[in-house]
């Protein structure tokens, strides 16, 4: 029994040998100094936390490092009960028992001996002072981490409601598989041309009832082109040819932009308080932020990869090269693209996008609102929502001074527009070029409130 012993011995002892703890981390356990020890190397730092953890004295499952040493919870307390009893153990056999999970309560002795020989210590132990302490530091520490938890910032029910519509609103005036894009004048991308006047969009927003202008305050709803009417209807005695060789994408751009602004205006109609606008104001709002709203849309299918926003195919992947060819210069085209890398490296949650383009929607401080007021509270009430957001559901690092750089954007969106309505004014100004627009654009951009 002895040579059995002394070899099942030296297999635990061996692998514990190699980890002189020093003061484990485990609030469970009373392993804090007391005494002064000479340092040992960190036992956690060399064990690997795959290998399942053995106790070192009985072979049982290991809790953790305890008293200087990896046991279980039962040789734990017994190691403690011995050092504070400054019990006397006595072998009733040979004093080289092996000590395992079944029999450990066999022999004491020879138990108390195996926990000394992997290291268990008892400067290790606390007193009955320094428990109590611990408890209370651990009573005290939970006590402040529920006092920070009831104090951070929640959404509320009716917070989380208006994120709720927002999102739907979006959804429902955004495609992700851009399908509608086919329905719209084909892009021409460096080659000349024919076009006609009348095109599939321009038909669809011919009607006159189809006009921002259709706003009154006795409407309950008012028109804002809720039906995209698209049709292949050729009629030639209505057409006219034009080189247009170095503005080929005009038709497919305006096109798109018009499509875009019928979403946007879908959109904005659903945003909490916007329909209890006076028609005048909603009108005003829509036309001086539908281009930052494009903008901010547009996001979603912009590449990091290749500069280049991706709607579906091929046909509908837009370059830089692209938008010059409707008449737009660098001086737009530059600062667009540094703000589409910008606002896609903020990794904006889709809550926070929506509630981004309602605030850009809501801006009292636009041309023609009357009531500033009204428009203001309903834009505060909203950035709220985003700030309280960002606090309880962006994680760090990404939320640290996100709504500031957010609401940065929003200055960057209005230099963009101020560049994008001069270039348009001097790209509509050439009647070859503004009857490639449709009415709605026209209508939105030319009509510029001042």
């Amino acid at each position: 029994m002895a040579s059995g012993t002394g070899s099942s011995m030296s297999l635990f002892q061996n692998p514990w040998e190699l980890y002189q703890p020093s003061i484990p981390n485990d609030l469970d356990t009373e392993m804090e100094i007391v005494a002064p020890c000479p340092p040992f190397p960190d036992p956690a730092s060399d064990f690997d936390r795959n290998i399942p953890r053995i106790c070192g004295v009985c072979g049982d499952k290991a809790t953790g490092f305890h008293f200087n040493a990896m046991t279980c919870e039962g040789c734990k307390g017994f190691f403690r009960r011995s050092m504070k009893r400054k019990a006397m153990f006595t072998c009733p056999f040979n004093g080289d028992c092996k000590i395992t999970k079944d029999n450990r309560r066999h022999c004491q002795a020879c138990r108390l001996k195996r926990c000394t020989d992997i290291g268990m210590m008892k400067e290790f132990i606390l007193t009955d002072e320094e428990v109590q302490r611990k408890r209370e530091m651990i009573m005290k520490r939970k006590e402040e981490e529920a006092l920070k938890e009831s104090l951070k910032p929640k959404l509320l029910e009716e917070q989380q409601r208006i994120i709720d519509i927002l999102l739907e609103a979006h959804k429902k005036t955004y495609d992700p598989t851009y399908s509608d894009f086919n329905q719209f004048r084909p892009p021409v991308r460096g080659s000349r041309m024919k076009s006609r006047s009348s095109s599939i969009m321009t038909q669809g927003f011919s009607s006159s009832e189809d006009s921002l202008d259709t706003f009154s305050s006795s409407s309950p709803e008012p028109k804002m082109f809720s039906n995209l009417e698209l049709s292949d209807d050729s009629d030639e005695s209505a057409s006219m040819s034009i080189d247009l060789s170095h503005l080929s994408m005009l038709p497919h751009l305006a096109d798109l932009v018009s499509y875009s602004i019928q979403k946007v205006i879908g959109f904005a109609k659903m945003i909490p308080g916007f329909k209890d606008l006076t028609a005048e104001d909603q009108i005003a709002l829509l036309k001086s932020s539908a281009i930052e709203v494009i903008m901010l849309r547009s996001n979603q299918s912009f590449s990091l990869e290749d500069m280049s926003w991706t709607c579906g195919s091929n046909d509908f992947k837009y370059k830089i090269s692209d938008v010059t060819q409707a008449g737009h210069s660098l001086d737009l085209l530059e600062p667009l693209v540094k703000f589409q890398i910008s606002l896609k490296k903020l990794n904006l949650h889709e809550e926070e996008h929506v509630l981004l383009m309602a605030i850009c929607i809501l801006s009292p401080d636009r041309p023609g609102v009357q009531d500033t007021a009204m428009v203001e509270s309903i834009q505060d009430h909203l950035s709220g929502i985003l700030q309280t957001y960002i606090l309880c559901r962006h994680p760090p690092p990404g939320n640290r001074l996100l709504y500031p750089k957010m609401i940065q954007k929003l200055a960057d969106l209005r230099s963009l527009n101020e560049e994008h309505s001069k270039q348009y004014r001097c790209l509509s100004f050439l009647p070859e070029h503004s009857m490639q627009l449709t009415p709605l654009v026209l209508e939105v951009f030319g009509n510029e409130i001042s």
